[in-house]
């Protein structure tokens, strides 16, 4: 059990790494701690799906209805998202008013935080799929307009005046966009010189399940329910060059998630993080299959340098469960899902776990430079799997359904220390 005086630590931490990111997954010296800290908050009901952290606050969104202080004796109304203390766990007054799942969520300037989601209304007001809040009092920032026409936003990522959201839309503000824009961050305005132009021809609709940019903006990677960008051939992923004012698809492709697995997925890609240093990224998949060959069911590294196609540099097998979510830190690549077992190629649910599988419920480490699990096992209730992964200076924090988190009671929400 870690107590609150791991705090010292952390702002120690901090302060040698620079402080909280922004967005992108933070590096690590060293893999976490298997013991939770003790003093995180508890949702007691539904999801948790996103996390982001602005300044010393956290902000958890997802679709639930009540949390609870880390001793358990204080209960809260807090419907789709609260806020918390990073090294407190204090739960603060932050309650926006939000009629559907908050699905996606993005630090902001001057302490706000950007929210994408399911909802049509914030404070009462319509503002569908997506809104600017202020961490101080929750109010909508009424500068910042954009908003969906229909569908959902799964995804936010914010650099500098550019914020890029993925999901099930068709337009935003009006303008057509598939699946995938970049508005202004400031206004809300679509920003002309990004149209990717996304199409599925074949599949019942058009979407990004997730994104992420390299830490140096430069990079976008998208994945999802897409087959063309433009004219171009790109399977469930794709990759641009952000870093002019208009954004242009790379040569860079891969065939590896042609195969099909079990049939009626229009994607089985989930989430895609870059490392640390933007030289690789990380995609974690369901598929509901278990294959020596295919990529279902697993994560895979691909490098990011160099254009046309490319294979994945390893590939991390379950043997049929699904993985949901990904981070890393460069002394680690974290999955989690509801998986019973890493290094598993050759298992599956009728068999068993093959030759070589090692047990790593719910939540587990992998190497970087191998692809093969790390010894870290703190194990988690599987239950349908983590949604979210968030490193900070303090460790990975990790947002899921379930409510036993390294053989502890934590209440959809949990925070592996770094030692």
């Amino acid at each position: 059990m870690r107590r609150r005086l791991f705090a010292a630590a952390a702002l120690s931490c901090a302060a040698l790494l620079g402080g909280t990111p922004a967005a992108a997954d933070l590096a690590h010296p060293a893999v976490v701690s298997a013991n939770p800290v003790d003093h995180t908050p508890h949702v007691l009901d539904g999801t948790v799906w996103a996390l982001a952290v602005v300044g010393d606050t956290v902000v958890v969104g997802g679709s639930f209805t009540k949390v609870q202080d880390s001793t358990r004796k204080l209960t809260y109304d807090r419907k789709n998202i609260f806020a918390y203390g990073l090294r407190d766990g204090i739960i603060r007054p932050f309650a926006p008013e939000v009629d559907a799942a908050v699905y996606a969520l993005a630090p902001g300037a001057d302490n706000s935080v950007y929210l994408g989601g399911a909802f049509k209304t914030v404070n009462q007001a319509a503002q569908r799929g997506l809104a600017r809040v202020s961490l101080g009092d929750g109010a909508r920032l009424p500068g910042f307009t954009a908003k969906i026409n229909w569908g959902d936003v799964r995804v936010l990522s914010a650099h500098g005046s550019r914020l890029y959201l993925g999901g099930t839309f068709s337009a935003v503000n009006g303008v057509p966009r598939v699946g995938l824009a970049r508005v202004h961050t400031s206004s809300g305005a679509v920003d002309a010189g990004f149209d990717a132009k996304l199409s599925a021809p074949g599949l019942s609709r058009t979407r990004v399940e997730h994104l992420d940019l390299s830490p140096d903006g430069r990079r976008l990677v998208i994945i999802g329910a897409l087959l063309k960008v433009g004219t171009a051939d790109r399977t469930q992923l794709a990759m641009f060059d952000t870093s002019g004012a208009a954004a242009t698809l790379l040569s860079w492709y891969t065939d590896a998630y042609k195969p099909q697995c079990m049939e009626g997925f229009d994607t089985y890609l989930r989430q895609v993080k870059f490392s640390p240093d933007g030289r690789y990224f990380v995609v974690a998949a369901t598929g509901r299959a278990s294959s020596p060959t295919k990529l279902c069911d697993s994560a895979a590294r691909f490098e990011t340098a160099g254009g046309g196609r490319h294979n994945p540099t390893w590939v991390q097998r379950t043997g049929g469960d699904s993985l949901y979510a990904v981070a890393v830190t460069g002394s680690a690549v974290y999955v989690g899902g509801h998986q019973r077992y890493l290094d598993n190629p050759y298992g599956s649910d009728a068999k068993g776990p093959g030759p070589g599988a090692v047990s790593r419920v719910g939540i587990g480490a992998i190497s970087p430079t191998t692809g093969r699990a790390l010894p870290w096992n703190p194990t988690r209730e599987r239950g349908v799997g983590v949604r979210a992964f968030q490193a900070v200076p303090e460790g990975l924090i990790v947002g899921s359904d379930t409510d036993q988190l390294g053989k502890e009671y934590h209440g959809r929400l949990g925070m592996f220390p770094l030692s």
